[in-house]
Order: C-alpha cells, then structure tokens, then sequence
C-alpha cells in the first residue's frame, strides 16, 4: 500500500501511524478567519406530490403522500441500517454509531457575510487547485454511498454560487441508485433562477438560511440586500411541491422578538421553520449572552400560543419538532449547546478543500482531497482511512464554554 500524505490537525507534534501504517502528519493551523414533478424520477427523501390544481395536467403525478406517513418511513430508513461486514467497519464509530448522512462543501465562495457565520474582515480563500473538483465530489460521494450513506447534503459557503451545481445533483441522482435524498442548504438568493433546474436534476430537499422577517434588519445580519428574493425563493419551493426547512440563527439582541413572528410564517405556509442555539465558531465574537436557550424560546412561544405541541422525532433528527394545531407548516430547534445530540449523531462532513470532519465541531480533519490525488491510491486505501477518523470520532462535543476556546474553522470554511 502507497503511504498516503494526510494533510489535518492532529494532536502531538510527532509523526504517528495509523492501523493500515499510513502517515498522519501535523498539518498547518486552520485559518482564523403537493410539487409538480418535472422530470420522470419516481418521489422519494423530502419529495411531494402534486396538488389538485396541477395533477389534472400531468398523466403521470405521484399519490399523495400523508406527512406523518413520510415522517414514519424516513425514521424507518434510518434505523435500518447495512449489515455487511465492510459498511459497518467503514462508517461506524467506537461508540456504535453509523454514518449515513454527508454533508459536502462545494465551496467556500458566498454572496453574503453573515455576522454570525463570517468574520467581518471575511476569510482568506483556500486557492482554487486545492479544491476539489466536480470529479472527485463525485467520486467521494460514490464511495460513501457504497459503505452505507443514503442522504448527501450540498452544502457551501453558498452552493448555488457553483455554476455545475445543477449538473453535480443530476449526476449523484444518475450514479447512485441507493441514495435516497439530495438536498442543499442555501440563502436562497438564487432559488428563483435556478430551483426549476434543480428539480428536474432530482433535488429531493431544500434549507433555507433566513434569520428575520424584516428587509431591513436582514441588511444588517447578512451585509447584503435581497430578503425580498429569498421570501421568493421560499414561495416558489412550496409551490413546486417542497417542504422547505428555514434555519433561523436566534441571536439575543438582535432577533429574538421576532420568536413569534416565525411561528406565524407557519400559518399558511408549509414550511419547516427551525430555530439554531448560536453557536461558537472563529471570528464569529461567540459569547453566552447572545444565546438563546431553547427552553427560554419554549417559554415564549408557549406564552402566546399555549397549545404548542411536540411531535415525534426520528432516531437521527437534530431537531426538535414542534407545531401549532391547525398550522399547515411546523417548528424545530436545534440545541447544539444546551441539550447536544451527539449520542444518535449520523453526520459526517466534508469540506470544499477535501478535509473529512467527522464532527462539527472538531478540529481534527483528514485529508481526502491529498489520498485521492496520491498516485496508486485504492479505493480500500479511502476505506481504510475513512474507518480511521471515524473511529476516532468522540462521544460528544467539549461542551459549548470550551468550544468557544477551541480553534476551528469559521462556519463558512465547515459547510455550514
């Protein structure tokens, strides 16, 4: 076997080796900086049915599909998980746990600056030969699909700003018949160009970063205009049939009066509006008084609207859901910080310039990127260093105090 040169941030200063006597070397230090369906592809992962109104126009429109149904079935899929030897090996941690969602960066670039996600002084750029190419986001995500994942998140800096973006969905849907959803996670800047696109390519699902309901205020978050083009954007997704989730960073301060005016973007719109504790990445200025707990925001939608109920939740879900009676759309939170969920965690990511994180929050990454350029590489060498990270993976994060004392990677450069 080819020694293969691992470029990530390890602990010790010394050279050590690894099971399959590869070596891990000390690396640099991380920067501080109801849808009408059109195409032929059957529903599946995030997928709706057409209305009434649109069904009559299409000889071909899928049954409905009843959302607990769905729920049901998604929990169903996740805890069955593959039983041959080689998966279970592959992508399966110390603590039990198996891996079948991936997250993939395809870039680092975005077209805003989010305050909590951004340095105000931005971050420098990985140079663009360093990055993985469309082939070998291609060819990872094969791999993995192989040992057992069945959902791929694109993800960014901003993904939509890639222009093969279309193009990289299509192909993951036409080369991997056991992936059950692709999805992006985007601003939704671009939604109205490019989400008809996007759907005729196989996306299965859609998150939406919006964290206010005010233009103004949105200026202030993002550093940029155009709230009115991602409400657009998020009109659009429910009219061609998704369900889109909107992530909402609550910030003290700054946006947590407006708690209840996202429960009433529920109202009529069949969206999944999920609230994120604020959490502590570099050159984000995290501290405690900016966060939200998620029983304080509990407490003050419960106020207003008392009879806000939970609903059930699948094995893997990193949020918590809730409704209220006689809405069309839903609400979650995500308590990263207060309530971790570390214990049913099923993600692993991997970063525009080809670095597996096997956690968020780590600052542990492998390099990818450099084993897949290393001539004579197998794919049972990619195997063998994947198993390794994420056997490495620990039981759960340092806890949010500590966190914010951790160097990592500013959200943007993660895929976040």
């Amino acid at each position: 076997m080819h020694r293969l040169m691992v470029r990530g941030v390890v602990r010790g200063a010394a050279a050590s080796i690894d099971s399959s006597s590869r070596w891990v070397l000390p690396g640099p230090k991380l920067l501080h900086t109801a849808r009408p369906c059109l195409s032929d592809a059957g529903s599946n992962g995030d997928r709706r049915t057409q209305s009434p109104e649109t069904s009559a126009s299409s000889a071909a429109a899928p049954s409905t599909v009843d959302s607990a149904d769905k729920n049901k079935s998604n929990s169903e899929r996740e805890r069955s998980q593959p039983t041959t030897a080689a998966t279970a090996s592959t992508l399966s941690d110390s603590f039990g746990r198996f891996h079948s969602y991936l997250r993939i960066s395809l870039t680092e670039r975005c077209n805003l600056r989010c305050k909590y996600c951004m340095p105000a002084d931005g971050v420098q750029l990985t140079q663009k030969q360093q990055l993985l190419t469309s082939a070998e986001v291609l060819q990872l995500a094969s791999l993995f699909v192989a040992e057992g994942v069945r959902k791929i998140r694109l993800t960014g800096g901003e993904p939509t700003v890639r222009k093969d973006l279309t193009e990289i969905v299509a192909q993951l849907k036409a080369t991997n018949p056991l992936l059950e959803s692709v999805g992006i996670t985007t601003n939704g800047l671009m939604l109205t160009r490019q989400l008809v696109g996007l759907q005729r390519a196989g996306l299965d699902a859609l998150n939406v970063s919006l964290d206010t309901l005010r233009a103004a205020r949105y200026e202030q978050i993002t550093r940029r205009k155009g709230w009115d083009r991602v409400m657009a954007g998020i009109d659009l997704a429910i009219q061609l049939g998704y369900r889109p989730k909107v992530n909402c960073v609550l910030m003290k301060g700054f946006n947590e009066d407006e708690i209840c005016d996202f429960v009433e973007l529920t109202r009529d719109r069949n969206v999944d509006v999920r609230f994120i504790e604020y959490m502590p990445f570099t050159g984000n200025r995290w501290d405690t008084d900016k966060m939200v707990p998620y029983r304080a925001m509990l407490e003050t939608i419960r106020a207003r609207y008392p009879a806000f109920e939970a609903l059930p939740n699948g094995p893997n879900d990193t949020s918590k859901a809730y409704r209220v009676p006689g809405y069309r759309g839903q609400m979650g939170f995500i308590t990263s910080m207060t309530e971790h969920f570390c214990g049913s965690c099923n993600r692993l990511r991997i970063t525009a310039d080809g670095n597996l994180k096997v956690c968020l929050f780590g600052n542990t990454e492998v390099s990818l990127r450099d084993a897949l350029r290393s001539p004579g590489c197998s794919e049972d060498d990619l195997r063998c260093l994947i198993s390794a990270a994420v056997k490495r993976k620990k039981k759960q994060h340092a806890g949010m105090l500590n966190l914010s004392q951790m160097e990592n990677r500013p959200m943007i450069l993660i895929g976040g």
